[in-house]
């Protein structure tokens, strides 16, 4: 099974992945990395590990996602082989072009229980609601903000004293064991 990974920053999720494929865990390869942020460690981070990158062309919009380059993204995915997508701190929504061409084989992990906390800073908005735990949710993903449905979720006490960093950084932690799992649980359902 060939992934192809979308992320916009230091591509830590990528790299729980990449461990997984490289220990045997995950039986997959990690076939292309596409960022929309140029500066991305994420990008480097693949390149390292020989895996060949890209840039996504947003035409200078910060946060939309121009369906011209979904369209884009969905072909350079395709002509890679890429039989699985994996949204790895991608900071755009994905719409039809993209969810068109990969039906239900694109993959979000967000950090947060959902459905609660949808959106950017999940870890922020768990400390101001004053729950007790949170953790992180691997979705498929549809049209919606983190609305899609979930395949695996891992819960994160929040503890006395918590800050959104020191909260952040243990959700990442359960990050990076869940996504390879789910990720092995997607690709059972699609036979291989």
């Amino acid at each position: 099974m060939r992934l192809g990974i979308l992320g916009s920053g230091s591509g830590s999720n990528m790299q729980a992945i990449l461990d997984g494929v490289a220990d045997g865990s995950l039986k997959a390869e990690i076939a292309l990395v596409l960022s929309d942020n140029p500066q991305g460690y994420i990008l480097e981070r693949a390149q390292k590990a020989g895996i060949p990158t890209a840039v996504i062309d947003c035409r200078g919009f910060k946060s939309k996602f121009p369906e011209e380059s979904q369209q884009e993204t969905a072909a350079a995915l395709k002509a890679a082989g890429v039989n699985l997508v994996c949204l790895a701190g991608f900071m755009r929504l994905v719409k039809a072009p993209l969810l068109e061409a990969f039906p239900d084989r694109i993959l979000n992990i967000h950090p947060a229980l959902l459905p609660a906390f949808p959106g950017l800073q999940a870890w922020r908005q768990a400390i101001e609601a004053g729950v007790t735990e949170t953790g992180c949710t691997v979705h498929y993903v549809d049209g919606g903000m983190d609305t899609g449905p979930v395949i695996l979720q891992e819960t994160v006490p929040v503890l006395p004293g918590d800050d959104p960093d020191t909260l952040h950084a243990r959700i990442l932690e359960a990050e990076h064991r869940t996504y390879p799992e789910a990720i092995r649980m997607a690709l059972a359902r699609l036979g291989r």
